[in-house]
């Protein structure tokens, strides 16, 4: 089996799919209207998606709450301090900055401005 997508739930689908596309890199795939406004958005690679939309049925989850460590996603970055300062300047806030992991790994934890958690990471020793 190989991942289609990973969804979540959010308030605004069409302004963090434009954030997205211009400061993260994706390219919206499908988009639809009412009543959820879903985009799918591909990365780079065109092989990983997200769906962000906003389902009127189930409420919109506080991110602001959930720790980065309970969710969050994560962006190979060849220079996550250059990448961290450049997405601050577009409204991200900075969770936890740079750290080396004992592995040698480069990490920085931001949110967008809508409060989801991601991660900005360079491996060591590349994963994929």
């Amino acid at each position: 089996m190989k991942i289609e997508h990973f969804a979540y739930q959010i308030e605004d689908p069409a302004a963090v799919a434009a954030w997205y596309v211009a400061r993260l890199g994706f390219v919206v795939k499908r988009s639809g209207g009412a009543p959820a406004h879903a985009h799918f958005l591909a990365d780079s690679s065109g092989g990983v998606m997200i769906e962000i939309y906003n389902n009127p049925t189930v409420r919109t989850p506080n991110y602001a709450e959930i720790h980065p460590l309970l969710l969050h996603l994560a962006f190979c970055s060849e220079d996550p301090a250059v990448d961290r300062d450049r997405l601050v300047s577009a409204g991200a806030t900075v969770v936890e900055d740079l750290t080396t992991s004992p592995v040698g790994d480069l990490l920085v934890m931001l949110r967008d401005p809508w409060a989801f958690a991601f991660q900005l990471v360079k491996r060591a020793n590349p994963m994929l």
